[in-house]
């Protein structure tokens, strides 16, 4: 009986979406800090320094646009979970105040794994 090929899962696909957007950064000369911080209010997929600013990144995959872009949907909802999340961070990051802040969303489309790097995607406030 031919054995089936399994396709990632989900979680899994993105875990490899994570670590390209990473290593794409790493090249860029940021630095990474955290990979995953989660609290209760949510999750954060990258902090990253870069130069003397604490870049909050979102890494966003879309296997196709059917449902909207990889960018879109960073949606103002997405937005304020992020924002309140890296709030959180910072109350525990005792370097917090020394550093300025931005977030950033990396966005893979397709297969193609064609990164756009969005600085200052969006603002806290």
């Amino acid at each position: 009986m031919p054995r089936k090929t399994q396709r990632p899962s989900p979680r899994r696909k993105g875990d490899q979406k994570e670590r390209l957007a990473e290593q794409y950064l790493l090249q860029q000369g940021l630095k990474l800090l955290v990979r995953n911080f989660q609290c209760k209010l949510g999750e954060i997929d990258l902090v990253m320094q870069h130069g003397d600013t604490r870049v909050f990144v979102e890494v966003r995959y879309r296997k196709s646009r059917a449902f909207g872009s990889a960018v879109e949907s960073v949606d103002f909802r997405k937005q304020q979970k992020l924002i309140k999340t890296a709030q959180f961070y910072l109350l525990q990051d005792k370097d917090s105040e020394r550093l300025p802040s931005r977030f950033d969303v990396i966005a893979i489309e397709g297969d193609s794994n064609t990164i756009e790097w969005i600085t200052n995607a969006f603002a806290a406030g």
